[in-house]
């Protein structure tokens, strides 16, 4: 970047902006009190929160410090300008420095305390056949490349193949890594593909739609109540990795329950399936333990005064509600929240994704 006073005046403002939106000083203040409480001794006759306390303070530390020293970055490009510094050094500089703020941007904005946690990210084949059900799989492919590029761990929870064993009718993958949450929820919504389908015998140019829908795993810290009467459970026979054993036994475990809206009073059943393991205890605990996420999910969405967030983000799968084109042979891809697109489409579907998701993230600020 060129270092003027207009530019050295957008750092500032920027820097003031994440500054303000933070809360910086009330950070350091609750953050001198976690260091006061940590050394309470008996705090640790408790090591659960003692744990919890020690990574808070952990957490807060690290975002002090790294303000700290972007603040200090700032005030040594504004300084070197005044004395009239190389121009050439300056713009290496400030171009250092303002993808440092763009970081820091996207995690100020990823302050709620689901943007942390890891998460389950479902995706459902739409309309479209089986044109569709290969799309979910090139989608299932896609977010899984990405995974592996940006730090995350992937496993597939559950899937369900497409009728004539081509693609998939649905996936549930589950990605853990620090603000998973964060980064992944901007994926939910009605993913559309436009091309030349190798599945039409005249090579017509076809359209599909999946949905992609993601919910946070919550972790120990924050209890869900069940209504044990409004749970059941369905087992059956995994069609996933595991040989012969997986097809011998009903480990599969689908939990089904019954939520009513407090608000409207609603009923929706909720299904959730997991086939991880051929243990079908542990399946089961997945299971219970992803419907629990749902129900937190859903938890903040009402608090927030916004309890149709989710299911209006999924909308019906199909057409007008499409979140993102990806028009293969136009070679283009398109967020239509943002405007932002691609036109390298083969990148994109190798999982290079992480524009998308920080364009949707920065037009949250």
């Amino acid at each position: 970047m060129d270092i003027n006073k207009e530019s050295i005046q957008e750092l500032y403002n920027r820097l003031e902006r994440i500054k303000s939106h933070m809360h910086i000083e009330e950070k350091q203040i609750e953050l001198d009190e976690l260091r006061t409480r940590i050394q309470d001794p008996d705090l640790w006759n408790d090591p659960d929160k003692a744990e919890s306390l020690m990574k808070k303070s952990g957490d807060l530390e690290k975002f002090i410090k790294s303000f700290g020293q972007i603040n200090e970055k700032y005030e040594e490009i504004s300084g070197l300008f005044e004395l009239g510094e190389d121009e050439t050094i300056l713009s290496e500089m400030g171009d250092s420095l303002s993808d440092e703020l763009h970081n820091m941007e996207i995690y100020t904005i990823l302050d709620n305390p689901e943007d942390k946690m890891d998460c389950i990210l479902k995706i459902t084949s739409g309309a479209g056949g089986t044109e569709a059900h290969d799309w979910c799989a090139m989608l299932m492919r896609m977010y899984i490349l990405y995974c592996k590029e940006h730090g995350f761990e992937s496993d597939i929870a559950y899937f369900q193949e497409g009728p004539l064993k081509i693609g998939m009718a649905t996936v549930s993958i589950r990605i853990c890594g620090d603000y998973a949450y964060g980064f992944m929820k901007s994926e939910n919504g009605i993913h559309r593909l436009v091309r030349v389908s190798p599945y039409n015998a005249q090579g017509k140019r076809m359209t599909s739609f999946a949905s992609v829908f993601v919910t946070p795993v919550i972790d120990d810290s924050i209890e869900i109540t069940l209504d044990k009467s409004k749970l059941s459970f369905d087992y059956f026979r995994s069609s996933g990795a595991g040989g012969q054993n997986v097809n011998k036994v009903n480990s599969g475990v689908r939990a089904r329950y019954w939520y009513t809206d407090p608000d409207t009073g609603e009923e929706e059943e909720i299904l959730v399936e997991n086939t991880e393991t051929r243990d079908q205890p542990k399946n089961k605990e997945n299971a219970i333990n992803n419907l629990k996420s749902i129900l937190y999910k859903k938890e903040i969405d009402r608090k927030n005064k916004k309890k149709k967030e989710i299911e209006d983000s999924k909308g019906d799968n199909g057409w007008g509600n499409q979140i993102r084109s990806y028009v293969l042979d136009d070679s283009r891809v398109k967020d239509h929240r943002t405007g932002y697109q691609e036109r390298n489409t083969e990148s994109v579907l190798n999982g290079h994704i992480e524009n998308f998701i920080k364009e949707y993230i920065m037009s949250q600020l």
